[in-house]
């Protein structure tokens, strides 16, 4: 797992200086498929099934989704404007291991509203990180996210949620963003992890968009994504994917 997340971060660290004006989607998709590929990985979205029988499997290996989409967006020609919010999510799978990592981008100068959603929802993952730890109750964290989130003003989506990961990418228990704290699966050493809140500017509200992938949100409000895989130790969290920091360092500080 240290392997596939190292190159979900690695492809985040690759496609982040070109979040700018001007990119189209399908460029920094492309740019990340043949990264992943040289390193002896398999994109994980790219052919994952869809939900029902009139959804076609997912087609590309990024999830890019722009303002009100808040995850699951298909990258296209479309190129990106000054001021937008950019969603990435990166998944992959090498040597039977998954790794899955996202984040969120302010493209070129933007309004002080879209960095302060940004800065929240990248907070409340740490937040939540902070409860990860063994003896702890999964929904510790959840509710670490959500209070932090709704201080701020902003709101936790509900309909979609973090969850385990290791030889799948997606696994049990789910990670809600939301919840009381003392309830859920007691946490456990060794425990593989994919946190991701998923923030809106609005309410929690969303829907799902024709091509029956992209979820937006019911509102049209903004939304921003932050993720990360870790592993639970006796010692703590450990984030497996590094792809931007709780202080958000080198690794970003020009988008937000």
């Amino acid at each position: 797992m240290r392997e596939s997340c190292s190159i979900v971060s690695d492809v985040h660290r690759l496609l982040s200086p070109l979040c700018v004006p001007g990119t189209a989607l399908s460029e920094l998709d492309q740019i990340a498929e043949e990264y992943i590929l040289s390193r002896g990985g398999r994109p994980a979205f790219k052919g994952y099934p869809g939900g029902g029988k009139s959804t076609p499997p997912f087609p590309s290996t990024l999830c890019v989704s722009i303002n009100d989409e808040v995850v699951h967006g298909i990258p296209s020609t479309r190129r990106l404007a000054e001021g937008e919010i950019v969603s990435i999510d990166v998944g992959v799978e090498k040597d039977g291991y998954f790794g899955d990592g996202a984040m969120s981008h302010l493209v070129g100068p933007g309004s002080p509203e879209k960095e302060r959603l940004l800065r929240v929802t990248r907070e409340s993952l740490y937040r939540g990180l902070d409860h990860a730890h063994p003896g702890k109750r999964l929904h510790d964290v959840s509710a670490a996210v959500q209070q932090f989130v709704e201080e701020n003003g902003f709101s936790v989506v509900r309909d979609l949620v973090g969850h385990g990961i290791g030889k799948n990418l997606h696994e049990d228990p789910p990670v809600p963003n939301y919840g009381k704290a003392g309830t859920g699966p007691q946490l456990q050493a060794g425990m593989t992890l994919a946190i991701e809140p998923m923030v809106n500017y609005g309410g929690y509200q969303v829907r799902v968009a024709s091509n029956g992938w992209t979820v937006v949100t019911r509102d049209a409000s903004d939304s921003a994504h932050f993720e990360h895989t870790v592993v639970i130790t006796e010692d703590g969290p450990i984030t497996l994917t590094d792809h931007f920091t709780r202080e958000y360092g080198e690794n970003g500080s020009h988008h937000s």
